[in-house]
């Protein structure tokens, strides 16, 4: 069974780009691509269905230059990334995109062939929500490649060595470890997770029910359950997740500051926002909402570097980047709260996106955006009742409730940029975990269960019409102004 990573299902990766859906699951789709050439190839031809989600979106929300980058070898963060075609064309590489009716069987379909003059790969790949990747199929065989392993393809029969996994393919073996494998007639991929998997893996609780379970042995604090959880997944020390989302903490920060001073950036329909509002929070003419103007500032800092190119954490989603991080670190800052508390409510949200991982969806072309800021909402109220020392039932309690709150939430991008009404709607789901929070620690019964919530949204999410789930095929992007912005931005 796959079973769910904070950091690499829900929080991160770490990112730049408008979409992790497009540009970090392309970019992790490239360097595997890359590791299967050996970085040695002389064209690359990239296929999109017209019946997909990709096909409208590929080029604005980042996809192409996600791929690119990848091909290039260059991490997700790099600042050349905007231009990274021209800078693999002038390695000599020929690139060609296509959009072709290949029977996609999923609405995130990356088709993508390298050759050089020896050799030619046909990768077939699929994008699942907030980055999470999965390869279906290398020159026609089918297999299953999630990223969290080194993966050496060998041809013919198995050979006689240590692995976690060794699967026969057809005219190839597929081999799965934790460190890489040196062997002849084999092509190896790098892991592109930042967490890895392992033969056996175990986690002590998947769901609520399972946790709630674990927990009447040891009674722990719901961001204690986070860290046993992703001490088990992923194989490290309860100190050492606790500094890796420390590390995401203060990256976040950073962001919401640099959000705040201002940003700048050509191809963007909003200009920088964040000043402007901080500028009028200090005004007489302005509602004073308390927390909630915090709340929205920092909010629309994170969703202003995320449209700038910034670097940005995907939490759960780029698309959805601004709910959680700047509810509740903009909470926590405004209240001069530590980073240990800002470290454990963190932890929290992820310990909720872990469980919206395993039963639903993190991607809006599958589940509209209650996949992505409702997600976000849900996991930011979990986060906000750590904040203030609730218990585990109120933290499950807000995250249901705040889930309640999304159903039926579309994505319907304007141009096919992920900023309008994006950036409105990662400001109603943060208010929307806020008003939850103070609902469950006040009392509020959420009433449903949170793991029937996460099922009844998934359903939901699916019932969609397509056109409203990021294809930029209906609502507010077929208005007669998203019409004409379209035209201007692409």
């Amino acid at each position: 069974m796959h079973y769910p990573s904070i950091f690499n299902d829900a929080i991160g990766p770490v990112m730049r780009g408008a979409s992790s859906s497009h540009v970090a699951a392309a970019h992790r789709i490239g360097a595997l691509a890359r590791d299967y050439m050996d970085g040695d190839f002389d064209t690359v031809l990239i296929e999109y269905d017209p019946n997909g989600s990709l096909e409208p979106t590929h080029e604005s929300q980042g996809s192409d230059m996600g791929l690119f980058t990848g091909l290039m070898g260059w991490p997700v963060t790099d600042e050349r990334m905007a231009d990274s075609r021209t800078y693999l064309e002038e390695t000599g590489v020929a690139v060609e995109i296509r959009i072709t009716d290949y029977g996609a069987t999923h609405e995130n379909t990356y088709k993508l062939t390298l050759a050089n003059k020896d050799h030619t790969l046909c990768m077939l790949a699929i994008s699942t929500g907030g980055g999470m990747i999965e390869v279906i199929e290398i020159n026609g065989s089918k297999l299953s490649i999630f990223g969290d392993f080194y993966e050496t393809l060998v041809e013919g029969d198995a050979p006689d060595v240590e692995a976690d996994y060794i699967l026969p393919r057809g005219g190839f073996t597929q081999i799965k470890s934790q460190q890489p494998l040196d062997l002849p007639n084999a092509r190896t991929m790098a892991p592109v997770l930042p967490i890895a998997s392992r033969k056996d893996l175990t986690v002590p609780f998947c769901d609520t029910t399972s946790m709630l379970a674990y927990n009447q042995d040891t009674d722990l604090k719901f961001w204690e359950l986070a860290l046993a959880y992703e001490s088990a997944r992923g194989g490290l020390s309860k100190e050492d997740v606790f500094e890796k989302m420390r590390d995401i903490v203060q990256i976040l920060d950073k962001s919401i500051t640099d959000g705040i001073r201002g940003t700048s950036y050509q191809d963007r329909i909003y200009p920088a926002q964040a000043p402007l509002y901080k500028k009028k929070a200090g005004s007489n003419n302005f509602m004073d909402l308390g927390l909630q103007n915090d709340v929205i500032l920092a909010v629309t800092a994170l969703m202003d570097v995320k449209s700038s190119m910034g670097v940005i954490v995907a939490a759960p989603t780029a698309g959805s980047c601004g709910t959680l991080p700047g509810c509740v670190l903009g909470v926590a800052n405004a209240l001069n709260m530590t980073e240990d508390q800002k470290v454990k409510a963190m932890l929290a949200a992820g310990l909720i996106g872990v469980f919206i991982a395993r039963m639903a969806t993190f991607s809006a072309e599958i589940g509209g955006c209650q996949a992505e800021t409702g997600s976000g909402s849900g996991m930011a109220a979990a986060g906000l009742v750590t904040l203030f020392d609730g218990s585990v039932d109120q933290a499950i309690g807000a995250a249901s409730m705040a889930l309640q709150n999304t159903f039926g939430l579309v994505c319907d991008p304007v141009a096919n940029r992920v900023e309008a009404p994006c950036l409105g709607k990662n400001v109603l789901m943060a208010g929307n975990a806020l008003s939850a929070a103070n609902m469950t620690l006040a009392g509020f019964d959420a009433l449903i269960p949170l793991d029937e919530v996460i099922v009844a949204m998934h359903k939901v999410g699916q019932a969609i019409p397509c056109e409203l789930r990021c294809t930029g095929k209906g609502g507010l992007a077929m208005t007669p102004t998203g019409q004409r912005l379209f035209k201007q931005f692409n």
